[in-house]
């Protein structure tokens, strides 16, 4: 799994280069930011959708739609899974009351 996730982030590296009419992600990242984040926004809500309708398919369907949308969104900012990886290996252990109290506050 962990393959995929690296195959992945490096596509949406190499199309950050691209010409914006070459494909969807070479388009998403020429109108910037605001259309990738619009972009989660809209896979965050039709998966909590999904969700609620209870189709286990669909949910699967949504989420991979919004783990892509999110990997775009870490490719944008110079990130990658293993970024996130190492952020949830830290956490591993932590009860999610301790990790939470363990934040600074904004």
């Amino acid at each position: 799994m962990a393959d995929t996730l690296q195959q992945l982030a490096q596509v949406l590296e190499e199309r950050k280069s691209a010409a914006p009419d070459s494909s969807y992600v070479a388009g998403l990242y020429h109108k910037g930011l605001d259309a990738i984040l619009k972009k989660i926004g809209e896979e965050a809500t039709e998966t909590v959708m999904a969700a609620k309708d209870g189709d286990k398919d669909k949910i699967v369907y949504e989420t991979a739609d919004l783990w892509f949308h999110s990997m775009v969104l870490l490719a944008h900012a110079g990130l990658g899974p293993d970024d996130v990886m190492k952020e949830l290996e830290r956490r591993f252990g932590l009860s999610g009351l301790e990790e939470k109290a363990s934040r600074k506050p904004e």
